[in-house]
């Protein structure tokens, strides 16, 4: 999962898009270790170069026909005064949802359109609604045309404060409209809309060669990430207050009866609420704290895990982690990715720390002396770690309105084979040839609806394992990895009265551990074991 940013880093882009040759090179070596996931028979190793058009939608203007009567920096007109509604079609909303979970993409008419999300909740029951997990506060009606409004103040005492107006339904139920941001009573943004629906895709049924082999609640925060180990689960949580648990932590299930987990432990610190990511080595568990940087556990008991330390020392906010051989890598926000000596997985020794020109980690993938690091606006980056004193910088592939989220890498027909899942608005997944990482070719990609993003991948061996927000779990031979094809889902997200609101919601962890079972963790239904049929 991302963090809270400002509208302006989705707009962040490269001028130039790596885009490659014509046809695989000769004569590189592959710098993954692990063995060849594909055979001459599926993939000889030759490929077209794709286009990079960044994450966007194809561009056919406003998503609706109102405007506005104030400009961005003009003081905020309240309620239906801001907007203009008299070219919409208004008898139309007559047909218009207003019960239920809505995605609305966004379209805010910039020198470059900026495309974002809203969620709101309707209901005609007199239950509260939302705005982005913020509760309506304003509601009114004229004719069929609807207005709702939600504010809330942040920390620093910024007051913002949403409005949406319902413009006309020319596919109802779907709606469109206008929306406006507020910051302290000044106008900052000015959008049009389309909603749609939050649920599963039309006509697809709830799985598809998945089937559930259990489900198990999680009590505490929102759960993000999960690891196998040991015949343990080991479930990590957000903080929600929102929902009213203003705690995450940690979560442990034996998983020794796949059908029956039982819930062992749950763990939780004070001032220490925001566990986002989590692995092992040995008898270590390493969790990703947003308050107190890496949080070492010794699991030697792993119904008991017992905390000994955490790195680097000091309050700081790292959001994922992930372990190769004896390196410990996390993704610091503050100070870039920490690489960690863990010979000793009890006792990390710091190494290093990579950050190519202040870029914001998110998440990283490693193999041997490669590091594939996912730097949120700044790209996907390869570097060389075989001396962590001299970290090097070999390549990186950007793209217009970027957000490298996660990736997987592995060896295909002789060729180092890169899957980068990207996050927000259009995103998708993207697949590149890294060979030789200063001349990253994009190869393939995979798209389901541009509304919803990836959040975790997982290769073993010819399947790419995706944890897909609102999508769910979908799981893709890439064993010709330039045509990615779905062969199975399960559609975890449910449009549950828990969720009030949020863009990131549904599947986020995944695991394959190799017991025969996938291990998977929703936002609102926690641990869902899964078996492929």
């Amino acid at each position: 999962m991302t963090w809270n940013r400002p509208p302006w880093t989705w707009l962040l882009a490269s001028a130039l898009t790596l885009i490659g040759c014509t046809s695989s090179p000769s004569g590189s070596t592959p710098d993954a270790s692990t063995p060849d996931a594909s055979t001459g028979d599926e993939w000889d190793g030759h490929y077209v170069p794709l286009e990079e058009n960044g994450d966007t939608w194809p561009d056919t203007g406003p998503f609706a026909s109102c405007t506005f009567t104030a400009n961005a920096g003009d003081p905020c007109p309240d309620g239906f005064s801001l907007f203009d509604l008299s070219a919409c079609n208004r008898e139309s909303l007559a047909n218009a949802n207003t019960d239920g979970l809505f995605m609305l993409t966004t379209r805010t008419d910039w020198s470059t359109p900026y495309f974002a999300a809203t969620v709101i909740r309707l209901g005609s029951d007199g239950g509260t609604q939302y705005i982005n997990n913020q509760p309506i506060t304003q509601q009114a009606s004229d004719g069929n045309a609807r207005l709702y409004a939600a504010e809330s103040t942040a920390s620093n005492g910024r007051v913002r404060r949403e409005l949406l107006a319902t413009c006309e339904a020319p596919q109802a139920p779907d709606f469109t409209g206008c929306s406006a941001s507020c910051n302290n009573g000044k106008v900052f943004m000015l959008s049009t809309f389309k909603s749609q629906r939050t649920a599963w895709r039309a006509g697809e049924a709830e799985a598809s060669g998945l089937e559930l082999v259990s489900e198990n609640l999680v009590d505490i925060g929102r759960p993000v990430d999960i690891y196998v180990t040991k015949g343990h689960a080991y479930v990590v949580s957000i903080s929600a207050p929102y929902l009213g648990k203003a705690a995450g932590g940690l979560t442990v299930f034996d998983v020794s009866n796949k059908s029956a987990p039982v819930k062992v432990k749950t763990l939780q610190l004070e001032n220490d609420n925001y566990w986002n990511g989590v692995w092992a080595r040995g008898d270590a568990l390493y969790v990703a704290s947003a308050d107190r940087g890496v949080l070492v556990f010794d699991i030697r008991n792993p119904a008991d895990p017992q905390l000994v330390r955490n790195l680097p020392g000091d309050n700081t906010d790292v959001h994922t982690v992930f372990v190769d051989g004896n390196r410990l890598y996390a993704a610091d926000l503050e100070k870039g990715i920490l690489l960690f000596d863990i010979s000793n997985p009890l006792q990390p020794l710091e190494l290093n720390r990579y950050a190519p020109d202040g870029a914001i980690p998110h998440d990283m993938f490693a193999l041997g002396d490669r590091l594939y690091a996912s730097l949120s606006d700044s790209g996907f980056f390869v570097a060389d770690v075989s001396n962590p004193s001299d970290i090097r910088t070999l390549g990186n592939f950007t793209y217009p309105r970027q957000f490298a989220h996660h990736n997987a890498v592995g060896t295909f027909a002789g060729r180092t084979i890169a899957f980068e899942g990207g996050e927000g608005p259009g995103a998708h997944l993207r697949v590149l040839d890294i060979t030789d990482p200063a001349h990253i070719v994009k190869i393939g990609e995979f798209q389901l609806r541009p509304e919803y993003s990836i959040h975790n991948l997982l290769l073993v061996g010819k399947k790419l394992y995706i944890a897909w927000y609102q999508e769910g779990v979908r799981v893709l031979d890439v064993s010709n990895p330039t045509r990615p094809t779905q062969v199975a889902h399960y559609n975890t997200y449910r449009e549950s009265e828990a969720d009030i609101g949020d863009y990131f919601a549904g599947a986020f962890g995944i695991r394959v551990p190799g017991d025969g079972f996938i291990y998977a963790v929703d936002a609102w239904r926690g641990l869902l074991i899964l078996r492929e049929q």
